[in-house]
């Protein structure tokens, strides 16, 4: 999945071919990419294909996960001019998206750490590059919730409309869907929480509330259904995750981390 996602992305820079090397001749070349800010490393794993691929040297000065700061030497390329001046964009573009997504998500999980909350990240990623997105979550220090619609039965507020019994819902799934499977249940309110512990839900997601009425639920959930999870989700920003994480929720999850990821500044310079 990874050789063929590096291919298409290449492709899409090179069209029909490099026009550059049409009037130059290829001389051996080295370059550096080089940090202009701060940030954790996340796209190693796909460089490293990119590298296979094409047929140059890469020398890592930071490895997936790991943070830089401005100034930093991140990696060390080794190749023939026009194969490097060739990927430098697709190279780039990749270590610049999956790096800041890591950037941001490091400043998410940094804060919530210490309360012992697991990060999650959601659905919410750019068509086809989901994968891509949520490697880089995890390079920042979060958990992934769903890949998709297969890997756990997560029962929303648009998928309560259908369910005219929720019990019986939830005991039919359990006998058709996988025996790993979990099941998650989306709360809106105290009492639609209640009734998804007292239902059978094996992770309840307090979608939209406040950290008080999230606490509410936490301690209620602590001494009647000790074994279900609990999940914040709705609008947590940077600003005001910690509260969140201070409720004693198990998670909280959040598709800000990718969708509000800005990109931080790298640039390769040639020898």
């Amino acid at each position: 999945m990874i050789e063929e996602f590096v291919k298409a992305t290449l492709a899409e820079d090179i069209g029909r071919g490099d026009l550059y090397a049409l009037v130059e001749e290829s001389v051996d070349a080295s370059a550096k990419i080089i940090a202009k800010s701060d940030g954790v490393v996340a796209g190693v794993k796909y460089i490293n294909v990119l590298a296979q691929l094409e047929g140059f040297e890469i020398i890592w000065g930071k490895d997936d996960s790991q943070t830089f700061v401005q100034g930093d030497i991140i990696a060390i390329l080794r190749g023939d001019s026009h194969t490097l001046l060739k990927i430098e964009r697709t190279l780039l573009n990749m270590l610049l998206h999956a790096s800041s997504i890591a950037t941001l998500t490091r400043k998410y999980v940094n804060l919530i750490e210490p309360y012992g909350v697991k990060l999650l990240d959601t659905r919410k990623t750019r068509p086809q590059l989901r994968v891509f997105e949520k490697y880089a979550t995890r390079c920042g220090g979060a958990v992934n919730h769903r890949m998709g619609l297969d890997d756990s039965l997560m029962i929303k507020d648009t998928h309560l409309k259908t369910i005219k019994d929720l019990q019986a819902y939830i005991q039919k799934a359990r006998k058709q869907i996988p025996f790993t499977a979990k099941i998650e249940v989306e709360a809106e309110t105290f009492e639609i929480a209640k009734y998804a512990m007292a239902c059978g839900s094996e992770i309840v997601m307090c979608d939209n509330m406040h950290p008080e009425q999230i606490a509410e639920i936490v301690k209620y959930r602590d001494e009647n259904f000790a074994h279900v999870l609990l999940e914040a989700s709705g609008n947590i920003s940077l600003d005001t995750i910690e509260s969140y994480a201070k409720s004693g929720v198990d998670a909280i999850s959040s598709g800000s981390m990718i969708h509000q990821a800005n990109w931080i500044d790298l640039s390769m310079k040639m020898d």
